[in-house]
């Protein structure tokens, strides 16, 4: 008798064990389900005008070339730079701040990167009235050396695709926190600026800052052409979360000749 049941029991227990499992095993899929979809959906909200390429990067080191700029070595070599003014300290305003994690000695560019910084800034605080952040300036071969010891993601400090932070020619702006429109904005504003050769953008991933190289170029179309204002092109994307928001107007033209 005692048989009997210990056997009942142990059926009893393998069954519940059985449920249990094939319970354990549906949650399990649905939270691999869900977090799939967390996944598409980020990689959905990741869709930048200005993608990083390696031509991108390739473009980048042609224009160091063209102008004939050092790739920094080294604090000494920053500092002669400084010195001939050959590169400039980018200049606090109401229109832009700095990430304070950025030292002091690192927050200079050339003097065109700097007329761009300086115009986009202002730009951006009369539509927004909202201030940039440059997170990355001029960078030494040694500063890229260390940086791409804990990001893997950073371009090498030599080569054809080396990082154009080392002519001191490219700037980073924060891209985290900015709302649909404003991220747009700052694409729009880029875009003439991009097809005359001027800047070349990219919209970086992981670190989510707009990673832009400056043509000495500019400096001179800076010169010949007026402040206007114009609305972007109809084709531009709506965005997706404030759909009553017009995309913002482009501050800065190209005027054909």
């Amino acid at each position: 008798m005692n048989g009997k049941i210990n056997g009942r029991l142990f059926l009893l227990l393998m069954l519940l064990a059985a449920c249990c499992g094939q319970a354990l095993a549906l949650h399990s899929t649905t939270r691999l389900a869900h977090h799939g979809r967390s996944r598409h959906h980020l990689g959905i909200l990741w869709n930048p005008l200005f993608r990083p390429t390696h031509e991108s990067l390739l473009r980048q080191n042609e224009e160091v070339d063209r102008l004939e700029l050092p790739r920094i070595q080294d604090q000494d070599e920053l500092d002669q730079l400084k010195l001939s003014g050959a590169l400039l300290p980018i200049n606090e305003s109401e229109a832009l701040h700095f990430d304070p994690r950025l030292a002091s000695e690192r927050r200079y560019c050339r003097p065109w990167t700097r007329d761009f910084v300086e115009d986009i800034s202002q730009a951006y605080y009369r539509e927004f009235h909202a201030q940039l952040q440059v997170n990355s300036a001029v960078r030494t071969v040694k500063d890229q050396k260390r940086l791409r010891r804990h990001n893997r993601n950073a371009a090498p400090e030599s080569g054809e695709t080396a990082s154009s932070h080392l002519a001191g020619i490219t700037v980073d702006l924060q891209r985290r926190g900015m709302t649909t429109p404003q991220i747009q904005w700052m694409e729009q504003y880029m875009v003439p600026l991009q097809a005359l050769g001027l800047v070349e953008p990219e919209e970086e991933r992981h670190q989510w800052v707009f990673h832009i190289m400056v043509s000495d170029r500019y400096e001179g179309w800076r010169e010949s052409n007026v402040l206007a204002v114009k609305e972007p092109p109809e084709s531009l994307p709506q965005p997706a979360a404030e759909q009553s928001i017009e995309p913002p107007p482009l501050s800065i033209v190209a005027q054909q000749p």
